[in-house]
């Protein structure tokens, strides 16, 4: 088996703008150099990839998907490298019909997605793969979330008037709440938690922060009797800004999103935030 990593597969797509499947091939030729496998690329032809070398997408858009009874729902990005391709109906076009065909077909990761057919005899990387020609810009799919269950809502945020959202939330409740599922939404928006609950945390990063929370206390000079519950407050510290239910809620900072839910009456399940390029 090729030496190499899913960073390297990304690495290389975001080189040239060629398809997943192709870049696992050409470094599995390549025995995995990057370098090499760029060149094999080159050398077979594919479509746009010594133009596209070293340019980056980081421009795009998040697009959602909800179903008609509240119960599913999709949020996608699609990646270009300029803003005024993102607002472009084309682009916009092309986001919307990959968020449809996730509904449709709900792939379990993101290699399924790109191998699934979108039509008939053509894959979803073939039609992103066209997508790059028509619009003349490397075009990137590589994050989707998909829900479904429960009542799902989401939330886009558009970071300039002109563009696109730039900023989706998904979120699912265990019984529909509109308000709620908006205000939860807008807040993680907003407020960009990593996990839901401190038990979501793996256990290598808490243990990190410890670490990193006792070596601080030390530098800082705190009593040594002391350091323990230091660092039990630096830690907690980290739950609360990192995890949803122990944020301070948005719209009212004296109560925390999760007695935010409880007050409604509803558990959240799940949420996804998605940010263009980040």
């Amino acid at each position: 088996m090729a030496n190499y990593t899913a960073a390297d597969v990304k690495k290389l797509r975001e080189l040239t703008g060629a398809g997943m499947m192709d870049c696992k091939k050409a470094l599995d030729e390549a025995e995995g150099s990057v370098d090499k496998a760029v060149e094999i690329l080159r050398v077979k032809g594919q479509k746009g990839v010594a133009k596209r070398e070293g340019r980056s997408a980081e421009n795009g858009a998040v697009v959602s998907l909800i179903s008609e009874d509240k119960t599913s729902g999709v949020l996608l990005e699609l990646k270009c490298e300029t803003d005024f391709v993102a607002k472009g109906e084309k682009f916009l076009a092309v986001a919307n019909t990959l968020a449809a065909h996730v509904a449709k077909t709900s792939p379990a990761d993101l290699e399924a997605l790109l191998a699934s057919e979108i039509e008939a005899g053509k894959t979803v990387q073939a039609y992103v793969d066209e997508a790059n020609a028509t619009l003349g810009e490397k075009i990137v799919l590589d994050r989707f979330a998909q829900f479904s269950g429960g009542y799902v809502a989401a939330y886009m945020h558009r970071t300039m008037p002109d563009l696109p959202p730039q900023v989706g939330v998904l979120v699912e409740l265990d019984k529909e709440n509109a308000e709620t599922a908006k205000d939860v939404a807008q807040h993680i928006a907003a407020f960009a938690p990593k996990y839901l609950t401190r038990e979501d945390v793996p256990a290598d990063i808490v243990e990190n922060e410890r670490r990193v929370a006792e070596a601080t206390s030390r530098e800082e000079g705190k009593p040594e009797a002391a350091l323990p519950k230091i660092v039990e407050g630096r830690v907690n510290g980290f739950f609360k800004e990192n995890t949803l239910l122990a944020q301070p809620f948005a719209k009212d900072n004296k109560k925390s999103v999760e007695k935010v839910l409880e007050e409604a009456g509803v558990s959240l399940k799940r949420f996804a935030r998605i940010r263009v390029g980040a």
